[in-house]
């Protein structure tokens, strides 16, 4: 059994891992291809991003509530029904979609004027931020097709979808900025065509697998109700998430600009390795919601134990592999050697976090696959209750130097995510997640 299970579990995570990958490499190729531009319209795509990634952040919801809530179908035998949920999915996405579209096209320049910048750069990121709108309603009913097909066990063909994708974004960049000459406006409106395109690839997959278990291609009042109620307990939990995050920006940018500069060294390190440890949540997911459809409990645990333990490992390895390195990242990051001193302290915390950060991955995903979206929420709140006063605490002694720098990832690292770890565990072990009827 353990080993068919543990193939199980990679078939899962390694395609996921992939698809997780290919997501943020659309801005990477627009940054790499705008920044031959200039000064000005990098500045510009840094500020566009930053609203964009925030807004796609938050609406990440839509995979997490549509994969469960085909899984637990699938697993129950009824094909027809999980599919029909992940088109609920599709049809909520696309609704919430274009209503982000509107009102983001129509607020872009006060979006962007929060930021405070100059006329030149600020009139490239309207430009940018503006045409980037009309791509929201695609990119979360990618999030939502996504969940759709994680939750029938196939996280291949979004590995595709997702690889085609990056390509297709990729030559129409390289077409629109410098063969038709227009810019920073063509990088945007390159990038929208690929993600309409990602869409089209879904709806192609989706629309057969409809027509294979006779499931209704048109939108259910109720399944739509479903899943927003249980996206909006997941959307607060991503809420709290990012509230953490952009409190402990906050506090770095107090303690001066080196140590602000050496927290995104570190929390770039950090999110690198959570590409893996999310592979692996999507896969307790997916295995977690199947499992209680079908009503196997055993399962279910089997499940939990195993990929529990494969955080906790990876934790480990990618933790010595940070410590072994910590010395240089920093070099590699910025050449310079008073960062790198800077910032090593911080990487050797992050490094012995790891054990714990994985295996906060992996509940967080065993808890949305079983539905438990209110308590995620609820968890969620709880977890800031002793980050906060951390925080604040490093930000009015303001340590400055390595060791504030350290201490600000101790609280992050350390507190947030031991908080995380007991109120995921505390919840697995009493057992109220492992509902067969939700």
């Amino acid at each position: 059994m353990a080993p068919t299970l543990n193939r199980e579990i990679l078939r899962l995570a390694v395609p996921a891992l992939g698809a997780l990958i290919a997501e943020p490499m659309f801005l990477i190729v627009d940054a790499a291809l705008i920044g031959h531009l200039g000064v000005v319209p990098l500045a510009a795509l840094g500020i566009a991003g930053a609203v964009l990634q925030t807004i796609v952040g938050l609406m990440v919801f839509l995979a997490y509530a549509t994969t469960p809530a085909v899984a637990r179908r699938f697993g129950a035998g009824d094909s027809t029904s999980a599919v029909s949920a992940g088109i609920d999915g599709l049809w909520l996405a696309l609704g919430l979609g274009a209503v982000l579209a509107a009102v983001g096209s129509l607020t872009t320049p006060l979006l962007i004027g929060m930021f405070g910048a100059g006329e030149a750069v600020a009139t490239d990121a309207e430009t940018y931020l503006r045409l980037s709108m009309w791509g929201l309603p695609a990119m979360l009913i990618v999030f939502a097709a996504t969940g759709l097909l994680r939750g029938m066990q196939d996280t291949v063909t979004p590995l595709w979808i997702a690889g085609l994708g990056f390509g297709a974004n990729a030559l129409l960049n390289v077409l629109f900025i410098y063969g038709f000459g227009w810019g920073i406006a063509g990088s945007a409106l390159g990038t929208v065509i690929a993600q309409w395109g990602m869409v089209g690839a879904f709806v192609v997959v989706i629309g057969r697998l409809a027509r294979r278990h006779s499931a209704s291609l048109r939108p259910r009042a109720d399944g739509m109700r479903g899943s927003a109620r249980l996206g909006g307990w997941l959307f607060l939990r991503t809420v709290s998430l990012r509230a953490a995050l952009l409190a402990t920006v906050a506090v770095a940018t107090g303690l001066g600009t080196s140590e602000l500069a050496g927290w995104q060294v570190a929390f770039t390190i950090f999110s690198t390795a959570a590409f893996a440890l999310d592979a692996l949540a999507i896969a307790a997911q997916a295995l977690i919601g199947r499992g209680l459809g079908a009503g196997d409990k055993g399962f279910v645990r089997r499940v939990l134990g195993r990929t529990v333990a494969w955080g906790a490992w990876f934790g480990v390895l990618v933790g010595g592999l940070i410590a072994a390195t910590s010395g240089v990242i920093g070099l590699l990051f910025t050449g310079d050697p008073d960062v790198a001193a800077l910032v090593q302290p911080a990487l050797l915390v992050l490094a012995i976090a790891q054990p714990v950060c994985g295996v906060v991955f992996v509940l967080d995903g065993v808890l949305m696959g079983a539905g438990d979206a209110r308590y995620l929420a609820f968890a969620g709140g709880l977890n800031l209750v002793p980050f906060v006063p951390a925080l604040l605490v490093i930000g009015s002694l303001h340590p400055g130097g390595a060791a504030g720098l350290a201490w600000l990832s101790a609280a992050f690292f350390g507190v947030y995510m031991i908080a995380r770890l007991l109120t995921l565990g505390w919840r697995v072990r009493r057992g109220a997640w492992l509902r067969i009827d939700v």
